[in-house]
């Protein structure tokens, strides 16, 4: 933040795309409650070189935008338009809070599923009741502040479970392969981020 505080001016529309949620409440403090708007950003993971890489057979790439407040302003509709054939599935939402809270928390159990069961999603499905084992952790979250403070009953969309369970699933989540590298594990900024 220190950085690039100044650049911000009145106008300027902070768009962060980080994972877990705590980053939001730090931007508005330090700029604005109306400086910063709400993003998700969905992609496969990266390599080595921190370039985007794909790591699992899915084939996504998305970018979900919204006013936090869930309105629909002219600010919004021209970053939306901007963002369009730029390469990736672009969308504007009007709940971006619950896209950001759901977006965490299946982060979250992927992270904790394949560290726990050490392997990909394939494998894990591979095993009798894996998959079972899998869908459970994504789609039914424990009582927590996280389900209090949210909508998020069922945080799982409707194409995530084949995800969770595709046979031969090479998909991993990064903490999983921070931890089979030795790398420093983001096991405090994602599964301790509420």
């Amino acid at each position: 933040m220190k950085d690039f505080a100044p650049a911000v001016g009145p106008r300027t529309m902070i768009f962060p795309v980080l994972n877990g949620m705590r980053h939001i409440d730090f931007l508005a403090k330090r700029f604005g409650e109306d400086a910063v708007i709400g993003g998700v950003c969905l992609v496969g993971g990266r390599d080595r070189q921190r370039k985007v890489a794909s790591f699992s057979s899915a084939d996504f790439q998305q970018l979900v935008y919204g006013e936090r407040n869930g309105e629909t302003t002219p600010r919004l509709q021209t970053l939306d338009t901007t963002l369009q054939g730029a390469g990736f599935d672009a969308r504007l939402s009007t709940d971006i809070m619950q896209a950001m809270w759901e977006k965490w928390f299946q982060l979250a159990s992927l992270g904790a599923i394949t560290c726990l069961m050490g392997g990909a999603i394939g494998e894990i499905v591979a095993i009798p009741g894996g998959a079972d084992l899998s869908l459970e952790v994504v789609t039914n979250p424990p009582r927590s502040p996280l389900r209090a403070a949210t909508r998020l009953q069922n945080p799982c969309s409707h194409d995530t479970p084949p995800l969770w369970t595709a046979p031969g699933s090479s998909l991993t989540s990064s903490m999983y392969r921070d931890l089979r590298k030795g790398a420093p594990v983001e096991v405090d900024h994602i599964l301790g981020d509420d």
